[in-house]
């Protein structure tokens, strides 16, 4: 059994809400998306993109097969007329079936699994800042701080596709595990203690949880958009 809930915010400095997200327990299939573009552009994307994916997983394609046949599609509708503005989007992805599940993700929305009463972090950033902290040139301490912590290096619809890379894992939950997916506006506001703290709140249910955590994000002045999918396994 899945117990999940949902959520999103426009945040305290946007116009318009460029997230999405999909969560379906019966498909076993959890997504956020992040558009990019400028008003209306980003929503584009992020839709095409979660549409995409939603149609292909359903059609028994896996998980990152779908998510790179997204980015083709995305690909091909935003270089479909040369006065086409730029579109892409981030993606975060989580497919549960049995006591196994899978997670694939492009760019810097995250999921997190907590499990054994501990949140760790399952995707891995796509983006400068990481890339520098990988090699040993950033100390991570400063890295949520840095100007250019938001310059993305893999995005659906901008990266080429034989560039694309897809980060996946795969592993077998328990019962009482959780994934957090999430857009940047929700990591941006909140330390990883602060998402632990209210996601290990066995008195809440799931959507109570994601309530609180919208609320703490924008008691921290949230900036960006922001979107949060709490799944437990029960």
């Amino acid at each position: 059994m899945i117990e999940f809930g949902h959520g999103t915010h426009v945040g305290l400095r946007r116009a318009s809400n460029e997230d999405t997200y999909y969560a379906d327990p019966a498909l076993g299939l959890f997504l956020v998306a992040d558009g990019m573009g400028g008003h209306q552009h980003g929503e584009v994307a992020a839709a095409l993109v979660r549409d995409a994916i939603v149609e292909q997983v359903a059609q028994g394609r896996g998980l990152v097969e779908a998510v790179r046949g997204a980015g083709e599609r995305l690909l091909r509708q935003a270089g479909g007329s040369p006065d086409a503005p730029p579109m892409g989007t981030t993606v975060a992805a989580l497919r549960l079936s049995g006591d196994r599940y899978e997670v694939a993700w492009v760019g810097d929305s995250r999921i997190y699994l907590w499990q054994a009463d501990t949140l760790r972090q399952v995707s891995h950033d796509h983006s400068l800042v990481q890339e520098l902290v990988a090699a040993g040139q950033l100390d991570p301490a400063l890295a949520e701080r840095h100007p250019q912590r938001n310059v993305l290096t893999q995005a659906l619809g901008v990266t080429a596709i034989e560039h694309l890379h897809v980060g996946m894992a795969r592993g077998r939950t328990e019962s009482g595990s959780a994934f957090v997916l999430c857009s940047d506006g929700l990591t941006e506001g909140l330390a990883d203690a602060t998402i632990a703290r209210i996601v290990g709140r066995n008195d809440l249910a799931a959507q109570e949880c994601v309530d609180h955590l919208l609320l703490a994000a924008l008691d921290g002045s949230a900036d960006d958009n922001i979107t949060v999918i709490l799944a437990r396994v029960k």
